[in-house]
């Protein structure tokens, strides 16, 4: 068997040492315990020197120390049982002598339970009478098993052999103990069988275990069917240990139903029963007193004992009830701490001498032996100051920090001056109360956070969070937004801040365009009394989103019309036919624009600079060429998504301001070349047309014939509005008098400025250039398109002379017929 060691030591308040081993039972001679001079700090080579000599009570030297290593090894088996007896904790102790200089150590060996016993019964064979008239339920009590070893070792269960009349129950007692009872589950009949035999087994709980049995004779009976019982089934009692004989410990008393001699009760103690307790002790066999009988010669504190009740019946019924007698030590009062008034919490603040608790101690033993010293560890920042006779007080000796330490546990130890002297220690709990002495604090004085535009509504910008090693109301720490305007309104308005946790949302959408950046202050504030704050400054930055489109600011167009731009039909290479100019309100890259030819009605005359937005031919203009073009350009960011608008411009080939602009809501692509029938439709409609003609010329003829006064009868009311002119005279205190305005009515919706003279034609007197100016100002002179002749037209500036007949210049004023010029 290999023993197993288990070593720790105790420093005590004193120059010896002590140090305990665990050893088990039975271990082999020779078997190492562990090494007493390296355990106890000893230099190993110095044992022989100094003299080292083990000294124990027991009659037995059960170890040995090598004088040369100090190894402590097994001299000899050791019986647990036979050493210990019953005790639950079985030690052996030694003490090792040192000389020069002489010290003393004490060895304290602690011997492990095996399961080297197996239980056993006190009585090879037990015999049990049982009357046949009994009814089925009957209970009888059945011996308990002993086993020498403790614990889980021990007996754990019993079982019964298979019978058809019995069955075995466990009952539990009042202190906890379990017993073996036997049950009668079927009706015995004597004149069938008188006898039954059954084998009760007692199993312990050891691995592997061990079990023990006893027969059990049960002869079937047929008087006596009521079993005394006794008024409790654990008696208790404490005697001290130097008690005289005669001294009364109990007295214990049981009924039986029964009458004459079945109902007279018998006291004894049970076979289970140690002899060296029945020794001890003595019971009267009809009052139940149990009294003490010679010297209580024992070492355990808890005797136990099984008291069994007989009736005198020709067939005796009994029961038990056990016994538990405390044998009371002699003067063995420690002193009592008690704690007449105690102040917890108190304050971190407190100074120094402020009373916390208020002790009594008391020693009930006479003498030296009541007589009491009292003290607390040293490293606490707390004293004992003495009081009255008995009474000390227990106040403070430095400042208190609670942040440090929230509570103390100070252990009152008093130890009196008996021989040997008992200790009692008593645990004081003390709570430091907390008091608000700490400002709540940030990690970092300033945060910065990104937010992109747009964001919805209640959105989560940014938790703020501040400690505060206080507690209660003094550590609970609220956020608020510090008073500040934001683009010149309230911060509340685009902030708000969760009081309990500081999560900042935003209560409106950031547009980056008109705000991108700004910057507040959270403050953490504590609810102490006064309350104590601290603030974070939050940089908020506005990360920009591609949630603006391209805007064209040049050309733009009209009520829905295409802008137009005029190339002079023999216009050069790379000539500049317009910029389109566009903005985009983002930033960075989602406001990088470029430009883009989405389509062009002759993807061979233009090109687009994606970057400036210059559109320039590609090549000099032909006649060949058609006159009129669509070009549709797309601007795109460099978002993501990309966005894009898009301008449609026409592009009119002319050399001349044409008097009414083409369509260009077509497709703008030259037609078809001609093929034989088209031209053959084409001669034909020509001779038509060509007959037509000159016949509407002979009614223009006779029409002009009559009239007389305005040229308003040569045209048709409708041509007049849709291709006249409106001329304005301007005042000759700006211009020279020989300028005039010409604003287009019809498809030409552009004003330009000309410098022109009108005449009457041949038939009348002209006006001359100067008299332009005698117009009065603000006057208006309607002209037939067909009356006005473009005579010069210069490259920066259109100047023209315009002509106009008689019949064709009517003035604008409310009396035409009194001024004819």
């Amino acid at each position: 068997m290999r023993g197993y060691l288990m070593v720790f030591c105790l420093i005590c308040c004193t120059a010896d040492g002590q140090i305990v081993y665990s050893i088990a039972e039975e271990t082999e001679r020779g078997a190492s315990v562990g090494n007493i001079a390296k355990d106890l700090g000893i230099d190993a080579a110095t044992l022989s020197a100094r003299k080292f000599r083990m000294i124990t009570g027991s009659s037995k030297q059960y170890f040995n120390i090598n004088a040369s290593t100090g190894a402590l090894s097994v001299n000899e088996p050791i019986d647990r049982e036979q050493l210990c007896e019953l005790k639950s904790v079985c030690l052996l102790n030694y003490e090792l002598v040192l000389e020069n200089p002489l010290e003393l150590y004490r060895m304290e060996f602690k011997v492990l339970d095996i399961n080297d016993n197996s239980p056993s019964f006190p009585l090879s064979e037990y015999h049990i009478s049982v009357p046949e008239f009994l009814s089925p339920g009957a209970r009888f009590t059945l011996p308990t098993a002993q086993d020498l070893d403790e614990g889980a070792n021990s007996v754990q269960n019993y079982t019964l052999s298979p019978d058809e009349h019995f069955h075995l129950e466990m009952q539990i007692r009042g202190d906890g103990s379990k017993y073996p009872e036997l049950v009668l589950k079927k009706a015995l009949d004597r004149e069938q069988q008188a006898t039954h035999r059954l084998v009760l087994t007692a199993k312990d709980g050891g691995n592997p275990p061990k079990s023990g049995d006893v027969p059990v004779i049960v002869t079937v009976l047929d008087t006596n069917d009521n079993a005394p019982e006794f008024e409790h089934s654990v008696y208790r009692a404490s005697i001290l240990e130097n008690s005289p004989s005669g001294t009364l410990v109990v007295q214990v008393h049981a009924t039986d139903l029964d009458e004459g001699p079945n109902g007279e009760i018998r006291y004894s103690f049970s076979n289970t029963t140690s002899a060296d307790l029945q020794r001890m002790f003595l019971i009267h066999p009809h009052t139940g007193e149990v009294t003490v009988n010679g010297v209580l010669a024992v070492q355990r504190p808890l005797l136990e004992m099984l008291i069994e009740a007989r009736d005198n019946g020709a067939f005796g019924m009994s029961s038990t009830a056990k016994l538990l007698v405390e044998i009371t030590d002699v003067n063995n009062h420690g002193p009592e701490i008690t704690i007449t008034s105690l102040s917890s919490p108190i304050p971190e603040d407190a100074v120094p001498g402020t009373v916390i608790a208020l002790l009594s101690i008391l020693d009930k033993d006479p003498g030296e032996n009541g007589k009491v010293t009292c003290q607390i560890p040293d490293n606490l920042p707390f004293q004992l100051k003495p009081s009255l006779q008995n009474y000390y007080s227990l106040v403070t000796s430095e400042a208190l920090d609670r942040e440090l330490i929230s509570e103390y546990n100070i252990t009152i130890t008093a130890t009196d001056l008996g021989s040997p002297p008992i200790t009692t220690q008593k645990t004081v709990w003390v709570q430091i109360s907390d008091v608000n002495d700490n400002a709540p604090v940030f990690s970092v004085d300033t945060f910065d956070v990104f937010v992109e535009e747009n964001n919805p509504l209640g959105a989560f910008i940014y938790q703020v969070s501040a400690s505060d090693p206080d507690i209660g109301e003094n550590g609970r720490v609220s956020y608020m937004l510090r008073n500040s305007t934001v683009a010149g309104s309230a911060l509340t308005s685009f902030l708000s801040v969760n009081l309990a946790n500081g999560s900042i949302y935003a209560r409106r959408a950031f547009d980056f365009e008109q705000l991108r950046s700004f910057y507040f202050q959270v403050e953490a504030k504590d609810n102490g009394s006064p309350a104590l704050s601290a603030a974070i400054t939050v940089n908020v930055y506005i990360s920009d989103q591609n949630d603006n489109a391209p805007a064209i600011l040049y050309p733009t167009s009209q009520n829905g019309s295409i802008a137009v731009e005029v190339v002079p039909r023999l216009a050069d290479e790379d000539y500049l036919v317009t910029k389109v100019v566009a903005d985009d309100e983002d930033n960075a890259e989602n406001a990088w624009l470029s430009y883009h030819l989405a389509h062009a009605s002759d993807s061979t005359l233009f090109q687009l600079s994606p970057h400036t937005g210059e559109l320039r031919t590609t090549r000099s203009m032909r006649s060949t060429d058609f006159l009129k073009h669509k070009v549709v350009v797309v601007v795109r960011d460099h978002g993501d998504p990309p966005l894009s608008s898009t301008v449609t411009v026409g592009i009119l080939l002319a050399d001349t301001l044409p008097q009414v602009l083409p369509d260009f809501d077509d497709s703008g692509e030259p037609p078809p070349l001609l093929n034989a029938t088209n031209i053959y439709l084409i001669i034909s409609l020509a001779c038509v047309s060509f007959v037509f003609a000159v016949f509407l010329l002979f009614l223009a003829a006779v029409r002009l014939c009559r009239c007389r006064t305005c040229c308003c009868c040569c045209c048709p009311a409708d041509d007049y509005k849709k291709y006249c002119y409106s001329v304005h005279m301007l005042p000759s205190s700006h211009l020279p008098p020989d300028m005039l305005e010409v604003t287009g009515v019809g498809k030409l919706t552009h004003t330009y400025l000309y410098t022109a003279s009108v005449g009457l034609g041949p038939g009348n007197s002209s006006i001359p250039n100067g008299d332009a100016g005698n117009v009065p100002s603000g006057s208006r002179l309607q002209v037939p398109g067909p009356c006005i002749q473009v005579q010069q037209v210069q490259s920066d500036r259109l100047s023209a002379v315009l002509v106009a007949s008689t019949l064709c210049l009517v003035r604008d004023t409310p009396d035409v017929s009194k001024n004819p010029g």
